[in-house]
């Protein structure tokens, strides 16, 4: 199916666009987009760089999508952002491109960003999350699936939260979250419990709930630091359970140390 283009949109000549896209009045496609079947971009949006969006994703008005990384550390070349399929940009929020010649701000599919919501430079953004208004990640922060980030919360520049972790709104994300946690605060940040009802509506059995309450239980309830917590997840608990094993890849391989 054509596309339907407002004839005040600009397109600028290099952008490959599409079947069946839509681009409302004065938007602005850069000259190094490409962009998949069935996205809609909404009147005065923007997607330009080197930004490439998969199928049906949509963008709506004055959202900013490819711009350039706000790192002083910029130096040029060609910096991109790669976008998966699905996703919703609600209004003025903002992905920017990587700083370094040739790495990408990555962004799954099927994912949900409210107004107000920024990706800055180099971030990896998993599939299925959602982030309330004003979210924002500084660079090179990881959010793996399945998360949901509440309004007015930031997140410190290469933390990681981990996948079906909920994160209440005004939350200071200063180091790693760990997967299926639930998480809020300021100063400080707490970790107050599992993401029980999320978990369960992802399909999660009674059987692997409880065990990630367990391990939720001995990082911290019991009292331990993170060397002896992982010892007592060994002595009382199966590792080689998929969530188990998980959970302790996320721990062993955290460089800013977990909330």
């Amino acid at each position: 199916m054509a596309s339907n283009i407002h004839p005040t949109a600009i397109i600028e000549k290099g952008a490959e666009i599409g079947d069946n896209v839509t681009i409302g009045a004065y938007a602005y496609v850069g000259s190094k987009v490409r962009m998949g079947n069935g996205c809609e971009i909404h009147h005065h949006a923007t997607v330009d760089g080197n930004t490439e969006l998969g199928e049906n994703n949509r963008v709506f008005p004055y959202a900013a999508i490819g711009g350039q990384t706000q790192d002083l550390k910029y130096k040029g070349g060609n910096p991109g952002v790669r976008i998966g399929s699905n996703n919703c940009f609600r209004e003025y929020m903002s992905v920017h491109a990587a700083t370094s010649d040739g790495d990408f701000t990555v962004i799954g599919s099927h994912n949900n960003f409210l107004a107000y919501t920024h990706i800055a430079h180099d971030c990896n953004v998993g599939s299925h999350v959602i982030f309330s208004n004003c979210a924002t990640l500084a660079g090179h922060v990881t959010v793996y699936d399945y998360v949901i980030i509440g309004g007015l919360t930031a997140a410190h520049q290469f933390t990681r939260i981990g996948e079906h972790c909920m994160i209440g709104g005004m939350t200071r994300i200063p180091q790693d979250v760990p997967p299926f946690m639930m998480m809020e605060g300021h100063t400080p940040p707490k970790i107050f419990g599992i993401n029980k009802i999320g978990l369960e509506r992802r399909g999660f059995s009674p059987e692997r709930v409880e065990v990630i309450k367990n391990l939720y239980r001995i990082f911290y309830r019991d009292g331990l630091n993170r060397t002896q917590a992982k010892e007592r997840v060994a002595q009382e608990m199966d590792i080689n359970d998929p969530d188990v094993a998980r959970f302790l890849e996320f721990v062993n391989s955290s460089q800013r140390g977990l909330v």
